[in-house]
């Protein structure tokens, strides 16, 4: 087990980000406001988006990130397993105005956890979503409505709309962070042989 974490969690400035969520979380517009820094007309994603984009400037500069949004319908879930288990972060997408589909989004969050058994070493980025939407959970209450164990894994959760960017200004040097810490923090777990694998 220690070697299979091992082979993961070294230093690297190329970074395969995976982008899950519902239908309609609003992953490909946060994709293409991210990669091309304008808002971008969307329609339900089939399969899934592949973009790279390289950071010039700022505390990730010359890191290298593979961002994979893929399809968030009922019936594409299941594929969602596949794309994990190489992943360096993954970024879970809540659409905070819409709190009809909180307990699907968070069951969902937990599939990908427990069924879909993704490593504890990969770090996660919540999403909180429509931020400017009326009515949008806050970023506290997700956080506190989401009660999930997530263990010794690294999480973080950012506020943010898709549509006017806001809060996802610095988003490639916040999962620049979420990456290092884990790797910090799963390295010195292997060195005193104290982790297990879920």
């Amino acid at each position: 087990m220690g070697s299979i974490m091992s082979s993961h969690i070294f230093k690297s400035s190329d970074h395969r980000i995976v982008l899950l969520g519902l239908d309609n979380a609003g992953k490909t517009t946060v994709l293409y406001r991210v990669k091309l820094h304008e808002i971008v007309l969307t329609q339900p994603t089939i399969g899934f988006n592949c973009e790279k984009y390289k950071v010039i400037s700022g505390f990730a500069k010359g890191h290298n990130f593979t961002l994979w949004d893929v399809g968030g319908h009922q019936r594409l879930r299941p594929l969602w397993r596949t794309y994990i288990k190489a992943a360096s972060a993954l970024i879970y997408v809540i659409d905070t105005s819409n709190k009809n589909r909180f307990e699907e989004a968070k069951d969902e969050l937990e599939t990908i956890l427990i069924s879909y058994e993704l490593p504890i070493y990969v770090p996660i980025l919540l999403l909180a979503n429509k931020q400017d939407l009326p009515g949008s959970m806050e970023v506290s209450q997700l956080k506190k409505n989401l009660d999930i164990y997530f263990g010794e894994r690294v999480v973080e959760c950012l506020g943010c709309c898709g549509v006017t960017g806001e809060g996802l200004e610095n988003i490639f040097e916040i999962l620049l962070y979420v990456i290092n810490l884990s790797n910090q923090k799963f390295q010195h777990l292997i060195k005193n042989g104290i982790t297990k694998q879920k």
